[in-house]
């Protein structure tokens, strides 16, 4: 089977650009629209599954709307989708609307600032296996590093209307203030856990905030502020706690580290260059445990996840 017949099996798409606005130093917000068999597929993605943008069709903004940091390599060819993972999925009739925040690092997501409303983008999706709820689950700590956000908003979403049984907590952690991939932002950035980030806030989770320089909220690691809340309620029933992270791997590591010496479930989103998302390519390879046994076995970050058990994943030991 050529890449070409694989890609129409696993879902290639058009939506259509509803907005697509700057939403921070470096983020932007896309707004897209899918209709007809695309709004069927996509009113199914599930919380952590990812889409493969295409973008090397796409203009190069002018000379004065390139980061100069990205000056160098703007026009550099893009021949590979970039995989993206929706912060928002909403069905609104026959029409499914979804969210993608991203951040403009190299010449894929500068050339997706160029879309305006009414143009068309090309992806592939729904991909990938997203998180899961298992049964009897009452509290979910939910743990974001930076660009980590998206597919835990849209999994905070899907708690809250869904499994309104669960009490859900978010950690959002990021290097400063600024690498901080919210849209909407407080007067004032409180340290401990409260509703004054709008994009937990707007589904009732209270969210605690933590930046490496202090710069906003609590200074240090996120994953301090997960660990210090698993000590301060130490009486909680852990097997009704559960996990769920998304952003770099040693942080990752760290979390899965936490849990497991707190004996909580624990589901991390992992990342690597998915070059096609359909498991062609053999580049997001990551290695696993096997139950049981001291071996290990490789799967493939674009079909086996992005969402793993933390348990599985053998983190750089």
């Amino acid at each position: 089977m050529t890449q070409r017949d694989e890609s129409r099996k696993k879902g290639r798409h058009t939506a259509t650009v509803l907005s697509n606005v700057r939403a921070g130093e470096c983020f932007w917000k896309m707004r897209l629209r899918f209709a007809g068999e695309a709004a069927g597929a996509f009113a199914r993605f599930k919380p952590g599954q990812f889409i493969e943008f295409d973008a090397s069709d796409l203009a190069i903004p002018t000379t004065e709307d390139i980061p100069k940091a990205l000056l160098d390599g703007a026009r550099r060819s893009v021949l590979l989708r970039r995989p993206f993972s929706f912060s928002d999925v909403t069905v609104q009739g026959d029409a499914t609307i979804a969210d993608l925040l991203y951040c403009v690092v190299g010449p894929a997501s500068l050339r997706m600032t160029t879309l305006r409303a009414g143009d068309i983008a090309s992806l592939l999706g729904p991909l990938g296996n997203g998180f899961t709820v298992p049964h009897g689950k009452r509290t979910a700590l939910l743990v974001v590093g930076g660009m980590g956000l998206p597919p835990i908003r849209c999994l905070a979403k899907l708690l809250s209307t869904e499994h309104k049984e669960v009490e859900t907590i978010a950690f959002i952690g990021a290097r400063t203030m600024a690498a901080l991939p919210l849209e909407e932002r407080p007067a004032a950035f409180e340290e401990g856990l409260s509703l004054s980030v709008p994009t937990f806030a707007t589904l009732n989770v209270p969210s605690m905030v933590a930046t490496d320089d202090g710069s906003a909220g609590r200074r240090g690691p996120v994953t301090e502020c997960l660990a210090r809340w698993l000590q301060e309620n130490a009486d909680r029933d852990r097997e009704k706690l559960i996990v769920y992270a998304c952003g770099p791997e040693r942080m990752l590591e760290a979390v899965a580290r936490i849990a497991k010496a707190k004996n909580v479930g624990c589901q991390v989103s992992m990342e690597r260059h998915m070059a096609c998302g359909i498991g062609l390519c053999q580049s997001c390879a990551i290695e696993c445990r096997v139950e049981g046994s001291s071996e290990t076995v490789y799967k493939l970050c674009c079909q086996d996840g992005p969402v793993f058990d933390a348990r599985e994943i053998v983190f750089g030991e």
